[in-house]
């Protein structure tokens, strides 16, 4: 059986990675005033549409994600010819509309895809999955790394199903912001209160920095600590602890809101990424979408794995 992987655009996995394994996006548009960019995970065009609005004006931009319209189109014309089972990978439904587009589009193309198919030489059935993975960014790589392993082990659908649904139930993002108010200017944009304006006004002038968890479609602060570089020691500390504890799946991903150099040179770094070498953990570092930028602001920092609950600290 033929099975095909998509993620949307938030979904922070290494370009290479999306290209090697035919992995299909779900492009999210991104406007700033006048300019736009439709984000297909290309990194130069990334940065350079980053070091040009996001900075300045970034929390006033608007992200679009794919209509159900232009999802079904996209199966339609490609995927149900290509694939006979699709598992289709979103960011978490309380932070995006893009999971209840690709589900509503999947009653349209499950009704559509059959003169399609027959059209193009194949006359059995074709079959779809949207699976929330209740993360976001770096969280979101984990089931997706995973899906291209089961595919390439030869693992059945349902198998596959079981298991990328109980990762999505059991993966945990951590990120850390710089610029707190930006946060506070991008959430009152997007009408989301969660970051108050005295709260950022004093985690600067102190320089506290929050841990905010992804964790069960939740984001939540879960820790401060004073300094950028130390809070992303003790979140890189953290991670270490769970590999050498055992992940759930082999896979420890890193996200970061501009040049790969400057996250590697941030303390802890180097420890983390040795402790996933002797614990055989494969580690998949990207520059955060352009959306999840947006979102979050330049420079932040994130890092996500599978793995049993636990505290932070």
């Amino acid at each position: 059986m033929r099975i095909g992987i998509v993620v949307d655009s938030a979904c922070d996995l290494p370009a290479d990675f999306i290209r090697q394994h035919g992995i299909v996006l779900l492009p999210i548009t991104v406007r700033i005033g006048e300019a736009e960019l439709v984000d297909h995970r290309d990194e130069e065009a990334t940065l350079a549409f980053l070091h040009a609005h996001v900075a300045e004006r970034g929390h006033e931009a608007q992200t679009t994600p794919f209509t159900v319209e232009q999802i079904r189109d996209l199966f339609l014309r490609r995927l149900v010819i290509d694939y006979d089972h699709v598992f289709c990978l979103t960011i978490s439904k309380l932070r995006s509309q893009i999971h209840e587009n690709a589900l509503q589009a999947s009653f349209a193309i499950l009704n559509d895809y059959k003169p399609v198919r027959q059209s193009a030489g194949y006359n059995t059935p074709f079959a779809l999955r949207v699976i929330d993975t209740l993360n976001l960014f770096a969280g979101q790589a984990i089931t997706a790394v995973e899906a291209v392993r089961m595919r390439q082990s030869g693992a059945n659908v349902a198998q596959i199903r079981a298991r990328l649904e109980h990762l999505a139930e059991n993966t945990i993002g951590y990120m850390i912001p710089r610029d707190l108010y930006y946060l506070r200017a991008r959430a009152r944009a997007k009408g989301d209160r969660s970051v108050g304006l005295v709260g950022a006004a004093l985690g600067s002038a102190l320089d506290i920095k929050p841990v905010l968890r992804a964790w069960r479609g939740v984001t939540e602060p879960v820790a401060k600590v004073k300094g950028f570089e130390a809070a992303a020691r003790k979140m890189f500390q953290v991670a270490q602890e769970r590999v050498r504890e055992g992940l759930m799946t082999p896979t420890l991903s890193l996200g970061y809101g501009g040049e790969l150099a400057e996250m590697r040179a941030l303390p802890g770094y180097d420890e983390l990424r040795q402790t996933c070498q002797r614990h055989g953990v494969e580690v998949f570092e990207s520059l955060m979408s352009l959306t999840g930028m947006v979102n979050v602001g330049k420079g932040a920092v994130a890092v996500a794995f599978a793995s049993e609950p636990h505290r932070f600290g």
